[in-house]
């Protein structure tokens, strides 16, 4: 769940006092906007994407203007504009006009959830304005920091000073940092982003950090967001419908985050664990159809409907439906394989058969009772499949399942097919 833009940002931002530039959303009208640039002598046009898009402004996608003409034009060329950056691919859904902040300096400032050190940190540096990952080590400060103290005034100083930063923008930082812990703890944030915060100076020479773009993420499984009353939609962006129907049977027992890496993919693989998720997305690339984790212990009936969405959607272009995961400590293996194995079997009933090889590897407990069921259901179905138990080595379980699907390729799914009465045999040569 992630949230970029100054359109949603500004509002939480002043949650925690923190200064943002005036701002006018998608129906401003002519006059608004033209009153705005008047007042500020630059506007910035910013597409609006649901969701979480980044590199906008490398891809050419903020307009600026000093006029309304121009201001017009650039609304017209952004406002239905498309955006790629890796995988993702959004469209956006109206612009903002932001204020123009005149600074000589330009900050960059997040907190997230660490996994190194396991602890909220701080990365901050006096360099903003562009990719943190172009600055060397030298001129980014990460710090972790307690999160029953938080983030306190004397982090950001000390930061700063080993920064060298100059020393009249340090005080104003000070203030002001310390205010977003509150932000980021309080509303159930893994992830909070300023970059830039512009140094705006007054009539008095004072300066002022002003947050000129925003990004954070959530933990949906925190209920501490839903305070925000944020539109629902804003989560809902550019996923396809098999991504959403999988997102409405989330719950806090039992992972179901999916990823639709190829809808042209043969390998279906409801993986569970995020390490096995990440060694299975790694090695299967473009095969794989989806990147997923469903573990957590989901009890059988989240089970049946998460495995039955996925076979409705991916199961007919699939060659192998590759059931992955580790060693489980607590997840029952035979409540998510039975599951498993009744959607299967319905599956089949409610579409008829298909060519398919299943292969299946986990850990855990009612191992073999889970691996007996699933077993038992392929041999009832006609379906060729291998099955690994915990001694075997994940990375040669992901192997074998590549090679199945190559075999499938070069006459297996045909051979399979015809195995199963699903063709009509091949005529013998004469």
């Amino acid at each position: 769940m992630n949230l970029t833009g100054m359109l949603h940002g500004a509002r939480l931002l002043k949650l925690a006092g923190f200064p943002t530039p005036e701002i006018l959303g998608p129906d401003a009208s002519e006059a608004e906007i033209k009153a705005l640039i008047a007042r500020h002598g630059l506007v910035f046009v910013k597409p609006v994407f649901k969701g979480g898009v980044g590199k906008k402004g490398k891809a050419g996608l903020v307009g600026k203007a000093s006029d309304l003409k121009t201001a017009l034009a650039e609304k017209e060329r952004l406002y239905f504009c498309e955006h790629r950056h890796g995988h993702q691919r959004a469209k956006s859904n109206g612009v903002t006009f932001e204020a123009g902040v005149p600074a000589e300096h330009e900050v960059y400032f997040s907190l997230t959830d660490n996994t190194r050190f396991r602890a909220p940190t701080m990365t901050l540096t006096h360099h903003g304005g562009m990719d943190i990952e172009e600055l060397s080590r030298e001129q980014v400060a990460v710090v972790p920091f307690n999160p029953l103290t938080g983030l306190k005034a004397f982090v950001v100083a000390n930061a700063l000073s080993e920064l060298k930063a100059p020393r009249h923008i340090i005080s104003p930082l000070v203030q002001h940092l310390p205010n977003l812990w509150d932000l980021f703890h309080d509303y159930g944030m893994t992830t909070l982003e300023l970059n830039p915060i512009r140094l705006r100076a007054d009539a008095r020479g004072r300066l002022t950090p002003v947050a000129c773009d925003f990004k954070c993420g959530f933990d949906r499984d925190d209920p501490r967001w839903q305070r925000l009353d944020l539109p629902a939609e804003l989560f809902a962006a550019d996923t396809s419908e098999f991504e959403q129907e999988i997102n409405t049977l989330r719950t806090y027992q039992g992972q179901s985050d999916v990823y639709v890496i190829n809808d042209k993919g043969t390998i279906l693989a409801p993986t569970f664990g995020g390490g096995a998720n990440s060694l299975v997305t790694e090695m299967l690339g473009d095969d794989a159809i989806i990147s997923s984790d469903f573990g957590g212990n989901p009890p059988y009936e989240k089970m049946k409907s998460v495995a039955a969405i996925c076979f409705k959607h991916w199961l007919a272009q699939s060659n192998v439906l590759f059931i992955i995961g580790g060693k489980s400590n607590n997840t029952d293996i035979f409540e998510t394989f039975r599951a498993m194995a009744d959607a299967l079997r319905e599956h089949f009933g409610r579409h008829g058969g298909q060519p398919l090889y299943v292969v299946a590897g986990r850990g855990g407990p009612n191992l073999v009772r889970g691996m007996a069921v699933l077993r038992d259901t392929c041999e009832s179905l006609g379906v060729p499949y291998r099955l690994f138990g915990f001694d075997s080595a994940m990375s040669e379980v992901v192997d074998h399942a590549r090679r199945v699907d190559a075999w499938m390729k070069k006459g297996g799914r045909a051979a399979i097919a015809e195995r199963m009465g699903l063709v009509a045999p091949a005529a013998k040569a004469a």
